[in-house]
């Protein structure tokens, strides 16, 4: 365990001086405060545009600093041969592979927490009041942001960081658009066609199980047993990837 934890505070002093967390971090606060301008400018309801676009600019940025920061975890611990000094010393692998994760996951914690405060200072500013399903959306932002950064370091186990990225985005983007799948099964005749879609439909992770920011922003009612089912999905899919790279990692060849 001491082990986990002294790679995992370094990997979170390396990621903390990396200065695209903070390009990413400052696009972030100026589309949250953005937002105010954009809920002034246009026609509706202002207070849900501006919780529509702050909740979707955490998530969104969110991703890019798990992608960005994450596909070069392990990669250029590689690159730069120090990935020899620590499988030299009495240290598992698969020890150094989750202090990497829980090292990037701390970042992502801190950056969401500021990012948080600085929506929330916005929501409050332009209602005078603190709405509590809002920390409902930042939580399951964090439950598929830990998702997106176990599959980040999955990918950099065994691909350079441009790869790793455009693998990770795809996975992204395709788990907020796989629910379209659904449709399409329906419409598909039987056949080839609609077993391969219902395949991809099963197989491929649908991100939207996280996506409480229509219900939230818009005051609807969500029963609580979705919010255990997406807690149980996000976990038991980011355990999945990290054993996955768990398993690459151990069969690469170092020397």
């Amino acid at each position: 365990m001491k082990k986990i934890k002294a790679i995992a505070f370094n990997t979170f002093k390396e990621a903390i001086r990396d200065r695209i967390l903070y390009l990413l971090f400052f696009f972030a606060a100026a589309a949250i405060i953005f937002s105010r301008l954009l809920a002034i400018l246009t026609v509706g309801d202002r207070v849900k545009i501006i919780k529509d676009v702050g909740l979707a600019s955490l998530s969104l940025f969110g991703a890019l600093m798990a992608i960005l920061i994450g596909t070069g975890l392990v990669y250029k611990e590689i690159d730069k041969k120090t990935i020899y000094t620590v499988i030299s010393k009495p240290i598992h692998r698969w020890q150094f592979l989750l202090g990497k994760f829980l090292g990037l996951v701390l970042t992502l914690v801190v950056m969401i927490g500021l990012m948080s405060f600085i929506f929330l200072v916005v929501v409050f500013a332009h209602t005078l009041k603190l709405e509590p399903r809002m920390f409902i959306a930042i939580f399951f932002i964090l439950v598929e942001l830990l998702l997106i950064t176990a599959v980040a370091i999955l990918f950099s186990c065994f691909s350079t960081p441009i790869l790793s990225s455009i693998f990770s985005l795809a996975f992204y983007l395709i788990g907020h658009t796989s629910w379209g799948l659904e449709t399409l099964i329906r419409k598909l005749k039987p056949g080839p066609w609609r077993l391969l879609a219902q395949f991809l439909y099963t197989f491929l992770p649908d991100l939207e199980n996280f996506n409480f920011r229509t219900e939230i922003v818009h005051g609807l009612a969500i029963q609580p047993k979705f919010y255990f089912y997406s807690c149980l999905y996000g976990l038991f899919y980011t355990i999945f990837i990290i054993v996955l790279a768990n398993i690459i990692f151990k069969k690469r060849d170092f020397v």
